[in-house]
């Protein structure tokens, strides 16, 4: 299991984090120059990475929105929450049913102080700072364990954030994800998506790009098949792995990838009852 150093209460302006540079490409004020250079780079890279960061927000909304309605489901824990944009989770779901209970997860001290500052009045919500791949630190924390009753079917998000990890025997993502399982009761789901490409040049280069541009606090870019193992054991809601724009979109004439250089790819998979 991932041990890793204590996480900085400290805000570095001068490191981009992926936190910070997706809530730039999705129109948010909580950025810096150097997160903004980041992304303008990127850009060159992969052109359609705006239009990706938007439509996985969407999915993200379309998930919870589904999960609470059709299945139920009234606890969730988001880990890589990011910064607060519009139609967080916990707006999503509470919409539904306002008894809903989130706790989002993040190491980003931005997002911590951020996070904490929206929340400060709603008992129901809460965010820690913790690595998404301490599993037992994140379950055992008192917040988590205030909210959320493990013993009762609960959502675990992984929302574009597995491809900020590396691979490792004992905490890369199919680790990580087996974990999560483990502690989760029958009928319980996990959502995970990550960016991928059947490029390797692409995997390539912008791997080398985001490592180098986050100083080390990156994974990789990674195959549809690699994300398929991270559902193992799982039962796939239709309408199966996709790229997320695809899945159960609002309307046919719901924005779509338009590159595919690289897409976001995954789904929603349940733990048999």
């Amino acid at each position: 299991m991932h041990t890793g150093n204590q996480l900085s209460t400290e805000i570095d302006a001068t490191v981009p984090t992926a936190a910070r540079m997706y809530d730039y490409y999705l129109g948010g004020k909580d950025n810096y120059a150097a997160d903004r250079a980041a992304v303008e780079e990127l850009d060159r890279v992969v052109p359609s990475t705006r239009r990706l960061a938007l439509n996985n927000r969407r999915f993200l909304q379309r998930v919870v929105r589904v999960l609470t309605q059709e299945y139920g489901i009234r606890q969730y824990l988001d880990h890589g929450s990011g910064l607060p944009t519009q139609d967080n989770v916990h707006q999503v779901a509470q919409r539904i049913d306002p008894t809903t209970h989130v706790v989002y997860v993040d190491n980003d001290p931005m997002v911590l102080v951020h996070g904490r500052a929206l929340l400060e009045q709603d008992e129901r919500t809460v965010v820690i700072q913790a690595d998404m791949r301490e599993t037992e630190a994140i379950f055992d924390h008192a917040e988590t364990e205030r909210l959320i009753d493990f013993s009762q079917p609960a959502c675990v998000l992984f929302n574009s954030v597995f491809h900020c990890i590396p691979d490792n025997d004992t905490d890369g993502p199919i680790s990580v994800a087996r974990r999560v399982r483990e502690r989760l009761a029958p009928g319980s789901f996990l959502v995970m998506c990550q960016l991928v490409s059947e490029d390797p040049e692409v995997r390539r280069s912008v791997t080398d790009f985001m490592d180098r541009a986050t100083q080390g606090h990156w994974g990789r870019v990674r195959q549809e098949s690699d994300v398929a193992s991270y559902f193992e054991g799982l039962e796939i809601l239709e309408p199966g792995l996709v790229e997320v724009s695809t899945w159960r979109p609002d309307t046919e004439v719901a924005p779509r990838q338009l590159t595919q250089e690289w897409i976001e790819f995954g789904g929603v998979g349940r733990i048999p009852l």
